[in-house]
């Protein structure tokens, strides 16, 4: 079991240790269900290696605060350590950022806050770090709806202890040239393929990223090339070309939108859309948010796509707030701070337990 009313750094540590690489959270979805299931005050369910525990306090409002036990593959940096660094405790090793710090406080205020004006509803899901069709919560909102059901959702992802607003949408094209093989010693007798590309590359390399603002907050667009093939051999002149463009968009756009912009940026050049994920507003003008946005003082654009767009699919504002560098996140020096994942830890509970915070 996981001692969940342990110091929050001895538990973070125990959950780092736990390996869990996407399709294998088994081992630690064992452990949180088991330990939540000690406290008379959460209604415990497990749904495969989705773990929700939920308090049933009889309050009006109800808000959500998830996060995924997944990380990408460990590269060397597990177990975890401690290392003092700039005079700071820090915790290094897979998934300390990327989000066990954002479960470590999660899992201390499930055990701990016995009583609250608002009803909580925590969920610990698998599946985040991979593609779509195996994320968690996806599954959850399509077997389970009724427990996706708030005022508002908190995504404990890496932010700095910071309100991190909505998220990017992304969208991946595969852009097509088509030419004629030939050998290439004989070159005048085919057509490069590769070279055809060249205009699709220029248009990117030009490319300066649109600026949107949305309530106050400035979100800025990408569109780069992140995959490129073409050419059979070394003597062949190549009759075909193949490039991937990854657009991150603003929330202002939804995909079929940034679909048309894409489009339009490429026309002449045959496309397929390989995939592409909502886009989720901030959502500050909301209540709850507002509130929770006043308990922390600073608030900053997503930049990136997360899981607070299914959530705003489903009607429920919703925003990323969790400890540790998010630009840290899946390196092979990952690490956290843990006067980050405290100071997190009491920002979050000072605002579940003011009364009438919203």
């Amino acid at each position: 079991m996981l001692n969940c009313e342990a110091d929050i750094a001895e538990l973070l540590r125990t959950l780092v240790d736990v390996e869990s690489v996407s399709g294998g959270e088994g081992p630690l979805a064992d452990m949180v269900h088991t330990s939540l299931t000690a406290y008379s005050h959460l209604e415990v369910i497990r749904l495969g290696n989705v773990v929700v525990a939920r308090t049933a306090f009889g309050s009006a409002r109800r808000v959500i605060i998830a996060g995924h036990l997944d990380t990408v593959p460990v590269a060397g940096n597990l177990p975890g350590r401690v290392e003092i660094v700039d005079g700071q405790e820090t915790l290094f090793g897979r998934g300390s950022v990327d989000m066990k710090g954002g479960v470590a406080v999660q899992l201390s205020l499930a055990a701990s806050l016995t009583r609250t004006d608002t009803d909580i509803t925590w969920i610990f899901y698998d599946n985040e770090e991979v593609e779509d069709v195996k994320n968690g919560l996806g599954h959850l909102a399509v077997r389970r709806p009724d427990i996706l059901k708030a005022d508002m959702a908190i995504l404990m992802e890496p932010s700095d202890s910071l309100i991190e607003a909505g998220c990017q949408g992304t969208l991946r094209v595969g852009l097509h040239t088509q030419g004629v093989a030939a050998h290439s010693a004989r070159s005048w007798l085919g057509h490069n393929a590769i070279h055809d590309m060249a205009g699709a590359l220029s248009i990117l390399n030009g490319y300066e990223g649109t600026q949107v603002p949305i309530d106050s907050l400035i979100y800025r667009e990408g569109l780069n090339a992140v995959g490129v093939s073409g050419g059979v051999a070394g003597n062949v002149i190549p009759d075909r070309c193949d490039l991937i463009v990854n657009y991150r968009f603003a929330p202002d756009k939804d995909l079929a939108q940034a679909e048309q912009v894409v489009r339009q940026i490429f026309a002449g050049y045959e496309m397929d859309i390989l995939d592409g994920a909502e886009s989720a507003s901030p959502g500050l003008t909301s209540v709850p948010v507002s509130s929770l946005v006043r308990a922390v003082g600073q608030v900053r654009p997503k930049y990136g796509w997360t899981d607070v767009a299914r959530f705003a699919k489903l009607g429920i504002p919703a925003v990323n707030f969790g400890p540790g560098d998010p630009n840290l996140a899946h390196t092979d020096h990952e690490h956290i701070i843990l006067d980050d994942v405290m100071r997190c830890r009491e920002i979050l509970a000072g605002w579940l337990t003011t009364p009438g915070s919203w």
